[in-house]
């Protein structure tokens, strides 16, 4: 079940952390849509995660995820680390026991966890051209401009929703400025549930290889469009996180950022589903909450070609209604007026 490439380096990691040179039992974990190989390994009868990364020219190497996933498990926010290998790209943590974590609890617990996160020191930086984050959109001009350009020659929308669409790209880049104050340390993957383990007690994130310093304001948003249906939830949900009621400068941030990932996953997802085919856009998309729903209760196989599609398509449905409500002309106001700042899109 290891790859015979891997085979020594997985021994020199049971050996060095646990003194063994062989598992008792092994199950391979497929869970997650990660392209990492990942096992749930038993030694001296205790369950561990085994992560092999399997990528040979990385653009980024693991240095950067291991050092922050170690300063997450430190903060009780990851499983204990057992061992990391840079050179051997592998990993092996603590295992955590699921059970069910419904929306509800997630709206109390979430904010909580991610508000320990975001006050770690600081993460490295990312890298921008590899930035796996809606936030390149908005403060990297020639990424954007390619990312953009090969979306409008995918003919996936038509040529007056792509020039709307890239166009409030242009707008929220010009009011959503970079501020040093909101840039913290970020786990930037939480689309995915299977990134946000609960064990019944405490929450756990895992997979930290887009971890880096980044607006905390992506993390709220990612997640609060996978369990925040309404205001009042939303309310609920910054209160938790920032401890007392959010203000109307945090709100527009918040609101902000929550279209710069609809828009960010629309173009990502029908481009991903669309493989250079022509999307159907007469059947009827299913409904944001509901999708949302069934994403929260890993439901949803982002890995299928036309869930993706249909992914793709309620963000950008979502995204057409909330810019044309009078909360986000609000936004762009308080945005705008509430703090100095510069607009790093150029």
């Amino acid at each position: 079940m290891i790859p015979e490439d891997k085979s020594a380096a997985v021994t020199r990691g049971l050996h060095e952390a646990f003194g063994v040179t062989e598992f008792e039992d092994i199950a391979r974990i497929t869970k997650g849509h990660t392209p990492a190989l990942v096992f749930r390994i038993v030694v001296r009868g205790r369950p561990y995660l085994l992560r092999i990364i399997m990528f040979k020219n990385l653009i980024v190497g693991p240095e950067r995820q291991f050092t922050c996933m170690r300063a997450a498990a430190e903060a009780g926010l990851a499983p204990h680390v057992w061992y990391t290998s840079v050179e051997d790209k592998i990993s092996i943590t603590d295992f955590v026991d699921e059970v069910p974590f419904s929306a509800a609890e997630a709206r109390v617990r979430m904010p909580a966890t991610l508000r320990r996160l975001h006050a770690l020191p600081p993460f490295p930086e990312g890298v921008r051209h590899v930035d796996t984050t809606c936030m390149f959109l908005m403060h990297d001009a020639k990424a954007a401009d390619e990312f953009t350009g090969k979306f409008r020659a995918a003919n996936i929308l038509s040529d007056a929703d792509t020039n709307q669409l890239l166009a409030w790209r242009a707008q929220l880049a010009a009011v959503y400025n970079r501020l040093d104050a909101e840039m913290v340390s970020s786990h930037n993957d939480l689309l995915k549930p299977d990134n946000i383990l609960f064990d019944g007690k405490r929450v756990w994130l895992v997979d930290w290889e887009a971890a880096f310093l980044n607006d905390r304001y992506v993390d709220l948003a990612v997640v609060a469009n996978l369990i925040v249906t309404d205001d009042a939830e939303e309310s609920e949900f910054l209160q938790e996180y920032f401890g007392q009621a959010p203000s109307d400068y945090q709100l527009a941030r918040f609101f902000l950022m929550r279209q710069i990932t609809h828009l960010f996953y629309a173009m990502v997802f029908l481009l991903l589903g669309s493989a250079g085919q022509p999307v159907d856009w007469s059947e009827k998309a299913p409904g944001f909450e509901d999708f949302q729903r069934r994403m929260w209760a890993g439901e949803v196989n982002l890995a299928d070609r036309a869930t993706r599609i249909a992914w793709g398509r309620i963000q950008w449905e979502r995204l057409v209604e909330n810019m044309a409500s009078a909360r986000f002309q609000e936004a762009l106001r308080i945005a705008s007026d509430g703090r100095p700042g510069r607009s790093v899109y150029a």
